[in-house]
């Protein structure tokens, strides 16, 4: 019995510890499985915790089956990613002053243990805009997949 202690408080700290959280909008099935939920892409969004009135929105790829219901299966790297200014933008000191270039500002655990969709933020000073880039760290033959959102931020009225 002591052996599975141990691996139990593993399992509830690998699923407790998502780095923000995210707000499910709504999902769609895309395989009917017989046996636990069926595969679908599941759209959640996410409000920038260091920027006031930038959010994002990811749809991304879940596993079903009886592994997905058991949160065993792995979920594939596809993901996509769309961010909005949604009020007046306000930025700290750090990030106008590109201090906090590649911060990590979403994390998702898409695998037991190894893999997880993140999303990081970059400013374009130039440009005066937000960059958002989610990608899967799991590490594959050439690049992660990848998808990219800018939020030009704008006067708001």
């Amino acid at each position: 019995m002591t052996i599975f202690r141990p691996l139990f408080i593993l399992l509830a700290i690998l699923t407790l510890s998502g780095a923000l959280h995210a707000e499910e909008i709504g999902s769609v099935d895309t395989v009917f499985k017989i046996f636990g939920p069926d595969h679908k892409i599941v759209v959640e969004a996410f409000d920038d915790p260091d920027v006031k009135n930038v959010t994002c929105y990811i749809s991304r790829a879940k596993t079903g089956g009886i592994k997905g219901g058991l949160g065993l299966a792995e979920d594939t790297s596809d993901a996509a990613i769309s961010c909005q200014q949604v009020g007046p933008v306000e930025l700290s000191e750090k990030i106008a002053q590109g201090k906090a270039q590649g911060e990590v500002v979403f994390q998702k655990r898409t695998s037991l243990v190894f893999k997880k969709l993140q999303v990081v933020r970059f400013f374009d000073k130039k440009r005066n805009a937000l960059v958002y880039l989610s990608y899967s760290d799991k590490v594959v033959e050439g690049s992660p997949k990848n998808a990219l959102s800018a939020v030009p931020i704008m006067p708001w009225h």
